[in-house]
C-alpha cells in the first residue's frame, strides 16, 4: 500500500511513516526567463508550460500581455493552457506609462480606461496580481507624486475587482529625485491597501541596498519577491538569499517568483538548476 502524505508542524510534507518525500515547494516562474524558447507565433507555449511544470514550478508570471491577449491567447485560453499543465496563472507584468501631457496636467483618466480593460482581462485569466515592471526616473518630485497617485488609483480599481496591484523595481529606483530616494518616496506615498511592491532582490543588491533593511523599514509591503541572481539562482554568491528568506514574514511575502535573465548554459537547463537550488535550500519555506 502506498504511504499517505501528511503535513508536519513545519509545513513540510512527510510520509505516514515519518519519511520526507521529494516534495516540491511553491515556486513560480516569470516567463521572461524562457523568452528565447517561445516561438514568435507562440505555438510551442503549451509544451513549454508542461516542461516548466515537470521541473516543479507551480505557477507562472506572464510578461506577454498585448492587445487583450497573453502570448497570442485570449485570457480564458491562457488560463486553460496554464492549468492544463498543472500550474496556476499567478500574475503578470504589464503597464501603461503616462505621456508628457498627462504628467504635466496630472490628469490620467484616459490611461485608466486602458487599465479597466487590462484588469478585466487579468481577472478572466484567473490571475491574483498585476505588476507594473518599470518606470523611468522622473524629472521632478511633482512627476513622481503624480505617478504615485496614478498607481494608487490603479490599485484601487484592481482591489475592487479582486486583484492586487504592485510595482517591480530595478536598480535605478535607488537614485535621488530632488534629494529623495525614488524607491522610498514611492513606498511612502502609495497606499498599502492599494499598492504592494514586488521586490526584485537582485536589483536591490545591485542598487547597493539591503533587502532585509527594506523589510524592516517598510514591513508588510513586499507581497511578492522576485528571486533572481546574476545568472542561475544561487550561482553568484552576491545575494544573501538565506537572510532574505529568514525575514519573509516581516516582508509580508505571500509568493515568490523565480526569474532567470542570463544563463551559463542552455536556457531550460538554467531554469531547472534555479528551481533545484530553491527547492533544495533548507531556508526556503514550503509555503508562505
Amino acid at each position: 500500500m502506498t504511504a499517505m502524505t501528511v503535513v508536519g508542524c513545519t509545513g513540510k510534507p512527510v510520509s505516514e511513516a515519518g519519511e520526507a518525500p521529494a516534495a516540491k515547494k511553491d515556486i513560480n516562474i516569470q516567463l521572461y526567463s524562457v523568452r528565447d524558447k517561445i516561438l514568435p507565433d507562440f505555438s510551442n507555449l503549451d509544451s513549454l508550460l508542461f516542461q516548466l511544470a515537470e521541473m516543479g514550478y507551480t505557477g507562472v508570471e506572464a510578461a506577454g500581455y498585448n492587445d487583450g491577449k497573453f502570448y497570442g491567447r485570449t485570457p480564458e485560453e491562457f488560463k486553460e493552457a496554464v492549468e492544463k499543465a498543472g500550474m496556476t496563472a499567478l500574475s503578470s507584468h504589464t503597464g501603461r506609462g503616462l505621456s508628457a501631457e498627462e504628467l504635466a496636467s496630472g490628469n490620467f483618466q484616459e490611461a485608466l480606461k486602458w487599465w479597466d480593460r487590462c484588469i478585466a482581462d487579468h481577472k478572466a485569466a484567473g490571475m491574483s496580481y498585476i505588476v507594473t515592471p518599470w518606470m523611468d526616473v522622473p524629472g521632478s518630485l511633482k512627476d513622481l507624486e503624480t505617478y504615485c497617485r496614478y498607481y494608487n488609483e490603479i490599485g484601487k480599481r484592481c482591489r475592487e475587482n479582486g486583484l492586487l496591484y504592485g510595482y517591480h523595481n530595478h536598480a535605478h529606483e535607488f537614485q535621488k529625485v530632488e534629494g529623495e530616494t525614488m524607491y522610498d518616496y514611492m513606498l511612502s506615498h502609495t497606499d498599502p491597501e492599494n499598492v504592494f511592491f514586488q521586490m526584485d532582490v537582485y536589483w536591490v543588491v545591485r542598487g547597493q541596498n539591503s533587502p532585509v533593511d527594506y523589510f524592516n523599514k517598510y514591513p508588510g509591503r513586499f507581497k511578492i519577491l522576485h528571486i533572481k541572481d546574476e545568472r542561475e539562482i544561487g550561482q553568484s554568491g552576491m545575494v544573501g538569499f538565506d537572510a532574505i528568506f529568514r525575514n519573509v514574514q516581516k516582508a509580508g511575502t505571500q509568493d515568490i517568483v523565480a526569474e532567470i535573465e542570463r544563463y551559463s548554459g542552455e536556457v531550460l537547463q538554467s531554469v531547472r538548476q534555479s528551481f533545484d537550488y530553491l527547492n533544495q535550500a533548507e531556508f526556503v519555506p514550503y509555503n508562505f
